[in-house]
């Protein structure tokens, strides 16, 4: 009798650990089960969601087939759980559930490129960013000087102070974050052109070379161009003429610019027009990238001091007025 009793007990012992072991298989396989999709897709873990909340969600999208798993694992393994991050993530087929599990509590959050091209002005920059899709925007009922305060750069003028780059940014993420990143980063570059500028030149500042180079930066997008044109813009420093350049008058009318230059606006006396005022602007024009900036600090040799338009993104440079406008009645005029 008491053999038996033992024997059933084993029998019961043997079944009851076989089940829970089958059971811990399973459990197992469901946890690492592929998810169940037929593409990639985009995930958004909501700010503030708590890891039940997030695995019921992707059960009710049709991501996952067995919530209950990702919820026994929290109760009984929670340190395998990962502390989930607000933002979006990309979800593939062939990933398995603690995998995606771990990607939600990474920082490999979907991304979105920015590109603020060169020679954009502050202005255009602003309208990108209350553009961008899913940036969130603090600064648009922002005036400039606000937006320069909240950066802690209270009382500087915005314009040239943000290096035109491409750059990333995810869910949660807002246009302060860029405008922060863009400044420093143009500050550090700045500053290590500044650190390599020639001895002889014009300007007298980092501030000044900010300004040359956005001078630059609009008047040529060819890059053996820019050096040439600082070395113009340096000996007509030099021998006290002005600069002549068209995007000073551009950026002195402002948005009354309606794509054509005229007798009277070049003859408009603004601070920015360099037909009228002697010397460089009394700031940026524009957001000069690092060719630019090291032409200004770096200007080519030579003697040439006018440079007029071929049409094609070139120009032709000259060493005398008549020169010049021979050059002038070829591209020009007879166009």
């Amino acid at each position: 009798m008491v053999k038996r009793l033992f024997i059933a007990l084993l029998m019961l012992v043997i079944v009851g650990t076989a089940a829970a072991a089958g059971g811990y298989f399973y459990w197992q396989s469901r946890l690492e089960a592929p998810l169940a999709l037929d593409e990639p897709r985009l995930y958004q873990v909501p700010s503030g969601a708590g890891f039940n909340q997030v695995v019921t969600q992707l059960e009710r999208e049709g991501v996952i087939n067995d919530a209950w798993a990702f919820r026994l694992l929290a109760r009984v393994e929670p340190e395998r759980v990962p502390r989930l991050r607000t933002g979006e993530y990309q979800l593939v087929p062939d990933m398995s559930g603690l995998e995606m599990m771990a990607l939600l509590g990474s920082d490999k959050v979907v991304t979105y490129p920015l590109t603020i091209p060169e020679g954009w002005t502050f202005r255009q920059m602003r309208g990108l960013l209350n553009s961008a899709p899913k940036l969130e925007n603090r600064t648009a009922e922002m005036s400039d000087e606000e937006v320069m305060a909240l950066l802690g750069r209270e009382g500087t003028f915005p314009e040239g102070w943000f290096f035109p780059d491409t750059y990333r940014y995810h869910l949660g993420m807002s246009d302060v974050d860029i405008l922060r990143q863009s400044l420093a980063r143009m500050e550090r570059i700045l500053e290590e052109v500044w650190a390599e500028r020639d001895d002889d030149l014009t300007i007298d500042s980092p501030y000044e070379a900010l300004i040359m180079a956005s001078l630059i930066e609009r008047e040529t997008g060819a890059p053996e161009e820019r050096r040439e044109i600082a070395g113009v813009f340096k000996r007509r420093m030099e021998q006290g003429m002005r600069l002549q350049t068209d995007p000073t008058i551009i950026y002195g009318m402002g948005e009354r610019y309606d794509g054509r230059i005229t007798r009277a606006d070049i003859r408009e006396a603004t601070p920015y027009n360099t037909y009228v005022i002697d010397g460089m602007p009394p700031t940026p024009i524009a957001m000069p990238g690092r060719a630019s900036l090291e032409a200004a600090v770096n200007p080519l040799p030579g003697e040439t001091l006018y440079f007029v338009s071929r049409g094609d993104g070139t120009h032709h440079f000259s060493r005398t007025l008549r020169e010049h406008n021979n050059a002038v009645n070829r591209y020009i005029r007879n166009r």
